[in-house]
């Protein structure tokens, strides 16, 4: 039997929590710094803050920077490279890319997305900063990421270079971009196991597919969103945190056949939520969890999407990431 244990980032640092039975914390680290994201692999975990990147070898217990080589140290998002536990990507406000090839041990910053900033002059609503880059996705030699506000970017050399989408034109305005363009207001990206080509992205004007690797785009659900599922199995299986604008009737909703037709996949929650929506995804074993952009957890079996709150106890979640682990003796 597997038992699983998640790191959670958290606005006052990281938390271990296991299930045993329940989910409880077990261990905190990082207190006091606003931790952005976090990823894991056995032996090593990272933390994005605000203030750069924090490596931990001994299950959170303690923690030292590993920011060697980031000039951009507000963190949005971090992700190894699959199959590759040496190489992570890390994506930042002003909206820039980092890549270590070393476990973190140092950074380069890859300079043409920083070009593409400037050029275009992405920003954020909330913020002074030039956007950011809060998603990746990567399939074999593609990858993908989500910036917010300026488009999609892609990559094919594993992420050494990288040059907007074609059906992404760069631009910011956020008045416009119709299909066959994506809305230039990314909140994060996936590509489906079956092929690099086929591409979701939940945006501020919608939640879009693309089954040609970014160039032609359509948009599945007319709404606000920030968070999707895609079924490893079936591209068309989809489950959704769509709310009517930002954080307002937020819900959580289902397809199984493309985005033709959605449902109600709320069961155990009093939705729609008047102030917030699903934030993250994310799948560990035969559980779905989901962060809210309230800061609170969320989790259901992908069988029946009863879902029930958890840990609740902790405040300010604002991503998770899972670590397996066998039990004494199995």
């Amino acid at each position: 039997m597997t038992t699983h244990t998640i790191c959670l980032a958290t606005d006052g640092g990281v938390v271990i929590a296991h299930r045993d039975g329940e989910w409880h914390a077990v261990r905190r680290g990082l207190k006091g710094q606003y931790v952005t994201s976090i990823v894991a692999r056995k032996g090593a975990i990272l933390a994005g803050t605000m203030d750069g990147i924090f490596r931990s070898r001994d299950d959170g217990a303690t923690w030292h920077d590993a920011s060697s080589g980031l000039s951009q140290r507000h963190l949005r998002w971090l992700t190894f490279y699959p199959g590759n536990p040496e190489c992570v990507f890390a994506g930042t406000e002003p909206a820039a890319i980092f890549v270590s090839n070393d476990g973190a041990s140092s950074w380069q910053e890859s300079a043409e997305v920083a070009r593409l900033r400037d050029q275009y002059q992405w920003f954020l609503p909330y913020s002074p900063e030039a956007g950011c880059v809060r998603g990746f996705a990567f399939h074999g030699e593609r990858g993908y990421a989500a910036v917010e506000v300026g488009g999609v970017l892609r990559s094919d050399n594993r992420g050494i270079y990288w040059q907007l989408a074609e059906g992404s034109n760069g631009s910011p305005d956020l008045a416009g971009h119709t299909e066959p363009f994506i809305y230039p207001d990314l909140h994060s990206i996936q590509v489906h196991p079956t092929s690099p080509d086929q591409v979701f992205a939940p945006t501020g004007g919608g939640f879009y597919r693309s089954i040609d690797g970014g160039k032609i785009w359509r948009n599945l659900y007319n709404c606000y969103c920030r968070a999707a599922w895609i079924d490893p199995v079936d591209p068309d299986h989809i489950i959704l945190g769509p709310a009517d604008n930002v954080e307002i009737n937020g819900r959580i909703e289902e397809t199984r056949d493309g985005g033709v037709t959605w449902h109600m996949a709320s069961d155990g929650l009093s939705v729609p939520w008047g102030r917030h929506l699903v934030e993250r995804f994310t799948q560990v074993g035969t559980q779905l969890f989901a962060v809210l952009s309230n800061g609170t957890l969320i989790t259901a079996p992908l069988a029946t999407l009863a879902w029930q709150e958890i840990l609740t106890d902790i405040s300010g979640i604002n991503a998770l990431t899972a670590i397996e682990t066998e039990p004494a003796g199995s």
